[in-house]
């Protein structure tokens, strides 16, 4: 098959290759090809196999044994017309028998064709039963017999029938070790059927909930006559097609829009406005509406005004390009600047990128906006985190045309504690490129630069003069390389070093012909460099927000810093404190503090972004809504602004009461979806296949088992590949010269485990269970950060030997999200991740540039994975349906005893500190200064009510707590005899946290090695 944009074949190659790996693996699954196998067959074979109904039923492990390793399989069928019902039945098996040697030899096919009739009261005329038995006994099976059986089932409001391949041979004994059947296969046809409807789906003008059939124990797959089953069920996703009208798609690439977009948007809007015409009118909804309920009718007319309300938001933005000269230089030199990022891998916009960037503009330049959250919603992979960063840049730009020549335009959150180094590395490489434009055409202002706030764990909080990280050891910087390469010309032998002049941890590209020179790059990796510095772009880690409250430089991320020291290249000052009375924080400083020269207002982050905003929920959620209150407050507070918040997200289930509940803003969905299953003006299906995903529950085996079976299959492909090219090549139709690429894409497995005990026993079997050498490294929350550096270095350039290369990932949830790697394309998911928002960011990992694979093994014990595997279908087309919703409220007065003390140890630190022009850091200070400014309980009961968004009229229990414990902090505040040593140590209800995720409290667990 050829496809677009695949002028050497090396996509259809692929798509062959990975089919011939799928079919084998099945293959051995079930025995396929086999005639005599060396080991018992129950131990081996784990797809097709049915044991003994009686061994099931007399089974200790009681109605899980049927799940586990079933004794039938069955397809649910709903007929179109009243009974009696004629079928035409079809079954086939074989059966294994152990030989004298002690191997075991696989019986020739046993099967029938049966034309029955199923009469009213549900009696099958021919089970079936006769015709096997006469053949097992010619074939000398003793003790095996199977039959077939059909329920009728009336109490629903259609007639149903079950029609199932029974195994009713012997328990096995010491004669017969085996009764189970193998390469079991029922067919039914003849029956005209109705579909059923899914009812764990709500109705919806835009999906079709309608099923077939259901398969029973098994998949169930359409022929043209009527049912099969199957035992596997594959659903395959093609890839978008990024535009979706009959107009010519406009010139987005980066060298047209860098000179001249608004001709090129204006043809966008055009386009848009034209396909809402075409596609969301009435004429257009009247004709799909047949079957439409009143509830759908009024949904899809609720949809076509959000698509209008799309379009106008676009004439927003480019009315606001036409009059705003400084915007529209800065969306041109956003052009120039993802260009450069881009390297050659992608020249152009895709639409929905762009479309994004533009309906986005008004937040740049309107205050107002701010109350409004633009949240990017597309399939992962298609190029979400380069939407944002389009429009960082942009926002970037404006600011240093506009006066904002210093301090944080942008302070980007992710919620993983371990943020994905190539995440970073796309951020540097967009920044270098608005650098290297800054530069070009003169525009003032500091260096563009990006902070990666991750802290300890990941990088220094700190270098002190004494202790760790130890600043005289040689060693120490390499351990702390963030980058993978230089973001200006890409090199990749970047050297770390530390200077101890400038008391800073650098990344310094050593290329001469770098057009960033031999200076430090604008990198900053340590936390108390990013307060010092305050790049232009922070990006990090969601839980550092809790350090609001315990650093006092967290100032620079929502307000002007204290003033500028006078030391060269020290940076920014903050509060005094003992050892600084300049407030610097470069160790052992004696300079002085000099004032700004900036305005206040200009401090503040135009932006604030959250990604992966469908992982804020539970307490997580609950904690972050009252510290994204309590930035809110800081920030009006010390500039009178507010900052616009943009998030991505890979779900919209729940998306308005999420954002209410965490910003106590609107929400605006970018782009709407179109009014049916992938059809939309921003893309449409196409003929390219991206992904197939195989739905497995696995029989009489564990799911470690058919892990390593399966992977052990998979490498067996690539390795006889590689001893063999041309052979497998021709076999496959392949030109022999797109090996190489063959075994590169499809070289590595990716083991997805839910816990850190799966990842690791995944990691275990590789090393021990697999016939020749796998290289197998695993990648975790605990994975040390100069570690997970390696393996991505050696994941996107492999060794030139096969033998020397990684051919195995074990991985928990850190792979999820923003690690991109061309060359995952097979995946193993040991069960499904904890949430459906899991499974999709999961599963995206694989198939992003080559067509791949996802075996999900199901643990069929489970309801949910039970239910997820009898809808696998619509749950992989339809996933987002299946998310569920996000659980999350700010309402909570065990999350209030946790934040309180935060919020009033912010505000001392932000706020109080520099109205006292001193520091507050001991009680007596703190307690003289809040005196003579008339600071009382009641005032910071006000305070704290607006710091943590309770002020509405639901929240009236929750203002009691605040009052409560803000005149019991003043309280101990007054008591000549108060014990506390520190401001913290006032609250009652605890120390302030440390880390957003510090919500449950710690269980010791002691025990014997």
């Amino acid at each position: 098959m050829t496809y677009d944009n695949d002028p050497d074949g090396l996509y259809d190659s692929s798509w062959r290759f990975l089919d011939w790996m799928h079919r084998r693996v099945v293959e051995d699954a079930r025995g396929d090809h086999l005639d005599v196998s060396h080991t018992a067959p129950r131990n081996r074979f784990w797809l097709g196999r049915l044991a003994s109904e009686s061994a099931v039923i007399n089974s200790p492990l009681g109605h899980r044994a049927e799940k586990l390793d079933p004794c039938a399989i069955g397809i649910r069928l709903r007929p179109a017309t009243a009974g009696p019902w004629t079928l035409k039945l079809a079954v086939r098996f074989h059966c294994w028998e152990p030989q004298p040697d002690g191997t075991f030899s696989k019986s020739s096919l046993v099967s029938a064709m049966i034309n029955a009739t199923v009469a009213q009261d549900g009696t099958l005329s021919d089970n079936g039963a006769n015709s096997i038995a006469t053949q097992l006994g010619v074939l000398g099976l003793a003790g095996r017999s199977a039959e077939i059986r059909v329920d009728l089932e009336t109490w629903r409001e259609h007639d149903e029938l079950v029609v199932s391949f029974v195994n009713t041979s012997d328990e096995p004994d010491k004669n017969t070790p085996d009764t189970h059947l193998y390469e079991v296969a029922l067919k039914v046809s003849g029956l005209a059927t109705t579909d059923f409807q899914l009812e764990s789906l709500p109705d919806s003008f835009r999906y079709d909930r309608s099923v077939a059939a259901i398969g029973i124990n098994c998949g169930v797959e359409k022929t043209n006559s009527g049912f099969r089953t199957s035992d596997t069920i594959t659903v395959d996703k093609n890839r978008p097609r990024y535009w979706n009208h009959s107009a010519p798609q406009p010139d987005f690439t980066f060298d047209t829009l860098s000179i001249d977009p608004l001709p090129q948007l204006r043809q966008l809007i055009e386009s848009a406005r034209e396909w809402g015409d075409e596609h969301w009118g009435s004429e257009a909804l009247a004709a799909r509406s047949t079957g439409w309920t009143a509830a759908m009718h009024a949904e899809a007319e609720k949809a076509s005004a959000a698509y209008t309300a799309e379009v106008e938001r676009l004439e927003r933005g480019y009315d606001a390009l036409v009059t705003d000269p400084q915007l529209l230089q800065a969306l041109k030199l956003a052009s120039a600047a993802i260009r450069h990022a881009a390297a050659g891998k992608y020249d152009a916009w895709r639409p929905f990128q762009i479309g994004f960037l533009i309906s986005a503009l008004p937040g740049v330049i309107d205050p107002d906006d701010a109350q409004t959250v633009d949240t990017v919603w597309f399939a992962t992979g298609g190029g979400k985190t380069e939407t944002y960063l389009g429009l960082l840049v942009t926002a970037i730009i404006y600011d240093r045309l506009t006066g904002k020549s210093e301090g944080i335009t942008a302070w980007t959150r992710f919620p993983l504690r371990m943020l994905s180094l190539q995440q970073t590395q796309r951020f540097a490489d967009a920044l270098a490129g608005a650098e290297l434009e800054r530069r070009k055409h003169g525009i003032g202002g500091a260096p563009i630069s990006l902070g990666f706030y991750v802290g300890q764990g990941g990088t220094p909080n700190s270098i002190p003069l004494e202790g760790e990280p130890n600043a005289v050891d040689r060693s120490m910087p390499v351990r702390y390389q963030v980058l993978l390469r230089c973001p200006f010309c890409r090199n990749e032998q970047i050297t770390m070093r530390f200077d101890r002049a400038r008391w800073t941890l650098e990344h310094v590209c050593g290329k001469a012909a770098c057009p960033w020179g031999d200076n430090p790059l604008p990198f900053y990796i340590v936390d108390q460099e990013i307060y010092r510095f305050l790049p232009t772009v922070v990006v990090g880690t969601l839980d550092k927000a809790a350090l609001v409250s315990m650093q006092t430089a967290m100032r620079g991320f929502f307000g002007p810093p204290a003033g500028v020291c006078s030391k060269p290249e020290h940076g920014y000052t903050f509060a005094s404190r003992s050892k600084s009375p300049s407030g610097c924080l470069v160790p052992g400083c004696n300079g002085t503090r000099r004032p700004l020269g900036m305005d206040a207002s200009r401090w503040a982050p135009s932006f604030r972004l959250q990604d992966e905003l469908h992982l804020l929920r539970d307490s997580l959620g609950a904690v972050d809504s009252h510290y994204e209150s309590l930035l809110d407050h800081l920030q009006n507070a010390l500039t009178g602004t507010r900052a616009k918040i943009v998030a991505s997200s890979a779900t919209l289930s729940g998306v308005e009461r999420q954002v209410d509940v965490l910003y106590r803003r609107d929400v605006r969905v970018f782009p709407q979806p179109g009014p049916a299953l992938n059809e939309s003006f921003w893309s449409e299906s196409n003929t390219v296949p991206a992904r197939r995903y195989v739905a497995v529950a696995p029989r009489g085996v564990t799911l470690e088992f058919v892990s390593d079976r399966a992977l052990n299959t998979l490498q067996s492909c690539v390795r006889e590949l590689v001893d063999n090219p041309a052979g497998v090549c021709g076999s496959l139709g392949i030109p022999v010269q797109h090996a190489a690429h063959l075994i590169s894409q499809y070289g590595v497995d990716l083991v997805y485990g839910n816990t850190v005990r799966d990842v690791e026993a995944a990691r275990r079997s590789a090393e021990t269970e697999f016939p020749y050498s796998v290289n197998a490294e695993s990648l975790t929350g605990g994975t040390p950060f100069e570690d997970v550096r390696r393996i991505l270095e050696r994941l996107d350039t492999p060794e030139s030997d096969f033998a020397s290369r990684i051919h195995l990932i074990a991985a928990s949830s850190m792979i999820s999200h923003g690690v991109d790697i061309d060359r995952f394309n097979i995946m193993v998911m040991k069960g499904l991740p904890l949430t459906t928002a899991e499974f999709i960011q999961t599963s995206a990992r694989v198939g992003r540039r080559w067509p791949g694979i996802v075996y999900v093994l199901h643990r069929i014990t489970r309801e949910r994975e039970v239910a997820t595997y009898a809808q696998f279908d619509k749950f992989i087309t339809q996933g987002d349906r299946f998310v569920e919703p996000i659980p999350i409220t700010r309402a909570s007065r065990r999350v209030l005893a946790l934040t309180a003390i935060g919020a009033e140890e912010a505000r001392r630190l932000a706020v109080h500190e520099y109205t006292a022009g001193t520091a507050l850091t001991t009680i007596t200070k703190l307690r003289n200064h809040y005196r003579d400014a008339g600071v009382t309980a009641k005032t910071e009961t006000d305070a704290l009510t607006d710091a943590l968004g309770l002020d509405g009229p639901l929240d009236e229990l929750l203002r009691r707590d605040i009052n409560e414990w803000a005149i019991s902090y003043f309280d101990n505040l007054t008591d000549p005899a108060t014990q506390a040593k520190w401001p913290s140590d006032l609250s009652p209800s605890g120390q302030p946290m440390r880390s957003l995720r510090d919500v449950e409290e710690g269980v010791p667990i002691t025990g014997e090695e």
